[in-house]
């Protein structure tokens, strides 16, 4: 079982790459890096080593504050409050099972979208109708956090369904963990949240 587990991520690269080519060829001309940037999917990367828990999410700003250009009126700048506020709730966001007693040694924020954009307010406005023709407006949300865990065989899942709550426009999100079992994928849904260590 372990094999087969180890081998499931490799056995899908062949379908996600072909998938990701003929998005690629389909809408090269439209938007260059939709491959890589498909608002309503997010990227979940796990590690668990020890008592050291490693988490690595990665979403279009779309999926998180329900757009991608610079936070200028102040609904947009709730929402980007909002959303960090949500990310800085790792143990609620994913599910961690507080019998594993982990706590955040750090954790990183990463986006265009939380840099104060203040004086280059009247800047953005004069390069947003440059971007919106060249498809320049994809902005990302990068999340990484280091947990240690004092009861890491209490570790039993990641569980997603808070996060799905929250961000209600991440469709799916594809899972890799690393675990005591080895290496294993899984596309995680609002409606299939849970993937077991």
């Amino acid at each position: 079982m372990r094999r087969l587990l180890f081998a499931l991520p490799f056995a899908l690269l062949p379908l996600a790459a072909a998938h990701a080519a003929h998005d690629e060829h389909e809408h090269h001309n439209e938007h260059a890096s939709l491959a890589a940037h498909e608002h309503g999917a997010a990227q979940l990367n796990v590690a668990l080593e020890g008592q050291r828990l490693e988490l690595a999410l990665e979403s279009p700003a779309m999926n998180l504050v329900g757009f991608e250009h610079a936070a200028v009126s102040s609904s947009d700048k709730a929402a980007v409050a909002r959303a960090q506020q949500h990310l800085q709730t790792p143990l609620a966001l994913f599910g961690i099972a507080a019998a594993a007693g982990c706590v955040i040694t750090s954790h990183e924020l990463h986006s265009p979208l939380f840099e104060a954009h203040a004086e280059e307010h009247e800047e953005h406005e004069e390069h947003e109708e440059h971007d919106k023709e060249h498809g320049a407006e994809h902005s990302d949300i990068d999340a990484n956090y280091v947990l240690t865990c004092s009861q890491p065989q209490a570790l039993s899942a990641i569980d997603l369904s808070e996060l799905f709550k929250r961000f209600p426009a991440t469709d799916k999100i594809q899972v890799q963990l690393i675990g005591p079992n080895g290496q294993q994928g899984a596309e995680l849904s609002a409606a299939q949240p849970r993937l077991s260590f």
